[in-house]
């Protein structure tokens, strides 16, 4: 007799929404992680002094608001509250000024003179059509069910960011700006799909903003955590798999994991030639990361920067394209595509009564050991002069520091792989089911499926979905087994 119907490894946003989707159609599910506490990218931290809480990775979270998924939980229940800030947005340029994205996509459009039409007429029909985009987009590649929606994303979502940018914007602020959004891709803005990063995260901008969990990421985790506890998962911290062998039986097992521990804890159970395709997985460049503890806001030159919750420090179109493009030949720029967030502006428990946090990371090849701080830091003082003054103590990550952190960032690789063109809609192999592997029942719900990285959960929904497609309802052994 099986005692759980479900046993899932790893406790990120995947394995969590694997295990609560299984649990809510009644499955007996038990999650291990390796770590003290649940959350994968979603953990928060006292990483300078006491009261300063920073994210230890994700820390806005645009997916998390947008996600079909989690908009299906009622995480508000279990202490998820979500913080809007006055600006999604702003990207500084070299003349003091700053491009901002606005939940309202007339005020950003407005700002951009002559490029407003050209933005609305972007940015317009995807909006009106996210509801429709976002199951599509946000899953695995399959015949869509809103046609006419998806192709007026996919005309434009196939281009290079670089082209998109030069052939639909006449002006570098308008152009700075879309290139900052696609630069989340961790990908050389010249190759093809890289605009869709841009038009994705411009929408959700526009359509549910780009929050914060007040407390911290954490808080995104802890309710998920208790949320699955109510409706009867277990949860065993401190607990590092290294074999399949050594799970108990139950009729599925879903891995919130890499192929490169799948080929770790599974082995020889896998066939040659299964095995030969996770060899050839890629992964992506990684990052490093610096957290502050000020003693005052940030002092941007330009005042949008003052109210956003994220900035983008990474000047014109072609400097973030050069920037992007080097990390991929296994250089780094002088001043480097800097991503910071500045969440103590608008959540007060993040820091004590009159100091602040910061939170900043770039782009470095995958495995890099170089300190980037100073670049960092000159990036930002380019553009809020007097920053490095404010500074009372800082925190720093290298990739290898965040593979200790979590092994699915393999060489600091937040996204759990490259997800181009190639990798996109086949990681981690070509198979009619990404979440399905050769062993039976054995599943994989990771960001190393569709749609991949970010905090989404949709991994993990559509690999517990396959999961009882495969095997059945819930009617197991264990549960009549618990019936007796």
């Amino acid at each position: 007799m099986t005692e759980y119907d479900a046993i899932v490894v790893g406790s990120g946003p995947n394995g969590l929404a694997a295990g609560i989707t299984l649990a809510r159609q009644g499955w007996r599910v038990l999650m291990f992680e390796a770590k003290a506490t649940v959350g994968g990218g979603m953990r928060t931290a006292e990483l300078t002094f006491p009261g300063f809480r920073h994210d230890i990775c994700s820390a806005i979270h645009p997916l998390g608001m947008g996600s079909p998924f989690f908009k299906s939980l009622p995480l508000a229940d279990y202490g998820l509250a979500w913080i809007q800030p006055d600006l999604p947005l702003a990207h500084p340029l070299d003349d003091g000024t700053a491009v901002a994205l606005h939940q309202s996509l007339e005020e950003t459009a407005v700002q951009l003179g002559t490029d407003a039409a050209a933005y609305r007429r972007l940015f317009a029909p995807l909006v009106a059509d996210w509801d429709k985009i976002a199951r599509e987009f946000l899953g695995p590649l399959r015949t869509p069910r809103h046609p006419l929606a998806m192709a007026t994303l996919g005309i434009r979502a196939i281009w290079p960011t670089t082209t998109l940018a030069r052939t639909i914007f006449r002006t570098e602020p308008a152009r700075a700006l879309f290139a900052g959004l696609a630069a989340h891709s961790i990908m050389p803005l010249e190759w093809p799909l890289t605009a869709s990063f841009g038009l994705m995260l411009g929408t959700l901008g526009h359509k549910v903003g780009w929050p914060l969990p007040r407390g911290g990421s954490q808080a995104i985790a802890d309710a998920l955590a208790a949320y699955f506890a109510d409706l009867g998962g277990e949860i065993v911290t401190s607990h590092e798999v290294t074999s399949l062998a050594t799970l108990p039986s139950a009729r599925a097992v879903l891995l919130d994991i890499t192929p490169r521990q799948l080929l770790a804890i599974a082995g020889e159970q896998l066939p040659a030639g299964y095995r030969r395709q996770l060899q050839k997985y890629r992964y992506g460049p990684g990052v490093f990361k610096v957290d502050w503890a000020l003693s005052e806001p940030i002092p941007w030159r330009a005042a949008a920067c003052r109210r956003a919750g994220t900035v983008h420090v990474g000047g014109t179109l072609a400097e973030m394209a050069r920037s992007e493009r080097l990390v991929w030949q296994d250089g780094v720029a002088a001043r480097p595509f800097t991503l910071v967030t500045q969440q103590s502006l608008f959540d007060d428990s993040r820091a004590p009564a009159g100091n602040h946090t910061g939170w900043a990371y770039c782009h470095v090849p995958n495995g890099s050991a170089q300190d980037m701080t100073a670049a960092i830091e000159s990036q930002i003082e380019r553009f809020a002069p007097g920053f490095r003054d404010t500074i009372l103590a800082r925190h720093t990550m290298t990739t290898h520091d965040y593979q200790r952190y979590n092994p699915n960032y393999i060489g600091g690789d937040i996204n759990g792989g490259v997800q181009n063109w190639r990798q996109l809609f086949t990681r981690p192999v070509p198979r009619l089911n990404p979440y399905t592997t050769p062993l039976k029942n054995v599943f994989l719900c990771s960001s190393a499926t569709p749609p991949g990285g970010g905090v989404h959960g949709m991994c993990g929904y559509f690999a517990a979905e396959t999961a009882v497609a495969h095997t059945g309802s819930a009617t197991s052994l264990a549960r009549q087994s618990r019936k007796r």
